[in-house]
Formats: structure tokens, C-alpha cells, sequence
């Protein structure tokens, strides 16, 4: 039977400089906390990150970029960050901005081996800059390309030694969509549970997206946020 169960230190070796590094979350539910900490202890530099925002200050993604790791990230919103904004306004680091709802569709794309999809969100907008541009039917669309990563970082509420995912309520998000988007997956889970032990329709991701299965053994001050977020 295959397991992909590991612990924290055998993922550190898979983290390398100028990866481009998918991270789910929407602020503190579903984002692995386990995970960015183990990125940052690798030492892996030159980094661009793909998640819906940064964090807050000081925590999760934000450790990253505020230790210099990162050159670029790609997201929706910095608002609840007001370190990372600074940053971005002296060029410490660069931000690609998307509306929510086109970051999750590149996303999406990346996962469904696409090369990118049509929309005209944003056709009269700074949004139109340095893309392309064609004309469907009279109307004028942008070219969106697709996003992928080398390597996803995911939160699940269980996973099973082969690698199947359940996510609870809205820590959901964005996690799924990633899970099919990167060369390399890697999920942290509350807990583990045997192969079979889930019931194959509540499976939100299939362990075939999974590589890795790292079980969260002592929760950090952010999941004790975690607690009061989920809804």
C-alpha cells in the first residue's frame, strides 16, 4: 500500500531557491502554518509565492516576505498587512495583483492543463496592461494566462495515507484548486486516518494530486486564531 505519510524535516529538501511556491489559505483558515515555517527554516531565497493574501503581519506568509525570501508575490489583497505594504511601496518586493475570482480561475486553468482563459474582468482597467488582447465576436477580451508551481502548500482538516483530503467548511477556499496546480503537493493534516476509513464521498481532494502527508503534531499560536475563524 503506498503511504505518503513524512514527517516535517523530510519535506525541507524539496524546497529550493527561485521556486514559485503555491499557498492556500484565506487568511488564517486553510493556510498551512506548519508548512511556511518548515519553507522559511530550509533557507530556500528568491522565492515567488501565489496566495489569496499575506497574512497578517508577522505571521504565516508574512514571515517570508518580511525575511526577505521572497521576490514576487502573486495575490488578491495585502490590506490586512500593513508591513508588507510598505514593502511593496519601496519596492522590497514586487506584488502582481488580481482580482479573487481571476486569481482562482488562473489557478483552476493551471490544474485543468490550460494555457490560460478569456475574460473581459478589467478590460477598461490598469488590469488590460502588457496582456493580450483579442476580439470575440465584436468584443474585446484578455488573454488571462494560467498559473502553476512547483510546489503547492496545502491544509486539510484529515488525510489518509494515501493522500485523500477533506477540508472543513470555509478552510476549504482555495486549498482544492491548488492541490491540482503544482509538480509537487505537500498537505498538512490535523490528523491521519487509515486508508479506507473515509467515506469516498466526502473527499474533496484525491490522494492522485497528493505527494506528501505531514501530520500536524503541535499547533502553533496561529491555529489557536484557526479556531475562532472557521466557519
Amino acid at each position: 500500500m503506498i503511504d505518503k505519510t513524512c514527517v516535517i524535516e523530510d519535506i525541507r529538501p524539496h524546497f529550493t531557491h527561485g521556486q514559485t511556491v503555491m499557498v492556500g489559505g484565506f487568511g488564517v483558515p486553510g493556510t498551512p502554518f506548519t508548512l511556511i515555517d518548515a519553507l522559511l527554516a530550509s533557507g530556500a531565497s528568491n522565492l515567488t509565492l501565489i496566495k489569496n493574501e499575506a497574512n497578517e503581519d508577522h505571521m504565516g506568509l508574512s514571515k517570508l516576505i518580511e525575511a526577505r525570501r521572497v521576490q514576487k508575490i502573486i495575490t488578491s489583497h495585502l490590506g490586512l498587512n500593513a508591513t508588507v505594504i510598505g514593502m511593496m511601496n519601496r519596492g522590497e518586493v514586487e506584488v502582481e495583483f488580481y482580482p479573487q475570482g481571476i486569481l482562482a480561475e488562473k489557478i483552476r486553468a493551471g490544474g485543468a492543463g490550460l494555457f490560460g482563459f478569456l475574460t473581459d474582468i478589467g478590460i477598461d482597467t490598469i488590469l488590460r496592461e502588457n496582456k493580450a488582447v483579442v476580439t470575440i465576436a465584436g468584443r474585446e477580451v484578455i488573454v488571462e494566462p494560467a498559473l502553476r508551481a512547483d510546489v503547492a502548500l496545502i491544509h486539510a482538516a484529515a488525510g489518509d495515507r494515501c493522500g485523500n483530503l477533506i477540508y472543513e467548511r470555509s478552510a476549504r477556499n482555495f486549498n482544492p484548486v491548488m492541490a491540482t496546480a503544482a509538480g509537487r503537493v505537500i498537505a498538512e493534516v490535523e490528523r491521519v486516518v487509515e486508508v479506507g476509513s473515509l467515506e469516498p464521498d466526502q473527499i474533496h481532494t484525491p490522494g492522485a494530486f497528493v505527494d506528501h502527508v505531514v501530520e500536524i503534531r503541535q499547533l502553533t499560536a496561529e491555529y489557536g486564531i484557526l479556531a475562532h475563524h472557521v466557519l
